[in-house]
């Protein structure tokens, strides 16, 4: 299977398979016959913390970041480029990407590898301190409603998509989250088609969404952070601070709502 794809592949892509190991190879041959049926894929993640403990340091702000390849060949592509990228790095064949932790020189490394893909993202900024309702208190109906709000601003772009989200609760609340979001987006026609959960680790291109969101939410939080997201602003369609933000920051103001 795996030598039957590598041929299938060829030209462009055949330098890369010399680089992975064989683990990686199947990783990717599961990625080529996923990606073969699927028109658009959609990858949430988001920075700081659905807590409101702010007497235990509960983050002020709560972003979301999605991420969307509407062409399989650009998101198998970004896909191979960040394998590539930890050969290059000498990092581990299961390094994961992570704005947090990396260093400003894998933060740089990896914004030059994925910034010529064909990607585009959202975003929304919450300041939970502004939030009154009690309801928008219990982090499992804040979490709903703030990916809601980001899928509602992505509606016109999304066209029978499959949503990958970052897996990090538990199943019952899972099952929740992908039908609250089908059923709010999908209500003339299929703008989602499935909604699953994977472990960020495992995803490559959810290391991305999780950039998009860190990217935002340290632009808020620490504007000498710019020189990052100043060259994936090509790819922002629209980001979102709810409710308004008074104070200056470096969110465009076009962005704001």
């Amino acid at each position: 299977m795996i030598q039957c794809c590598r041929r299938c592949i060829g030209g462009r892509y055949s330098y890369i398979w010399n680089k992975l190991d064989l683990i990686e190879s199947y990783i990717i041959v599961i990625l080529i016959v996923f990606l073969w049926f699927v028109v658009m894929l959609v990858f949430l993640d988001e920075a700081g913390d659905p807590w409101f403990k702010f007497d235990q340091s509960s983050s002020t702000y709560f972003v979301v970041g999605l991420v969307i390849f509407e062409d399989q060949d650009d998101a198998l592509a970004c896909d191979q480029r960040i394998s590539l990228l930890r050969v290059e790095l000498w990092l581990k064949s299961n390094y994961e990407f992570h704005y947090k932790k990396d260093s400003d020189r894998i933060r740089q490394a990896f914004i030059n590898a994925i910034a010529p893909y064909n990607f585009f993202y959202y975003g929304i900024v919450i300041n939970k301190q502004l939030l009154r309702s009690p309801n928008m208190q219990i982090k499992e109906s804040f979490y709903k409603y703030t990916c809601g709000l980001v899928f509602e601003n992505a509606k016109d772009k999304l066209d029978d998509a499959i949503v990958v989200v970052d897996r990090q609760w538990g199943k019952e609340f899972e099952q929740e989250l992908k039908t609250y979001i089908k059923k709010k987006i999908n209500t003339t026609h299929r703008k989602v088609k499935k909604v699953k959960m994977e472990h960020s680790h495992t995803n490559n291109l959810l290391q991305i969404a999780d950039y998009i969101a860190s990217w935002i939410y340290h632009r808020i939080n620490k504007p000498t952070h710019n020189h990052y997201i100043s060259q994936l602003d090509h790819r922002k369609i629209y980001v979102q601070i709810w409710p308004k933000i008074e104070k200056s920051t470096s969110i465009p103001k076009e962005s704001t709502s």
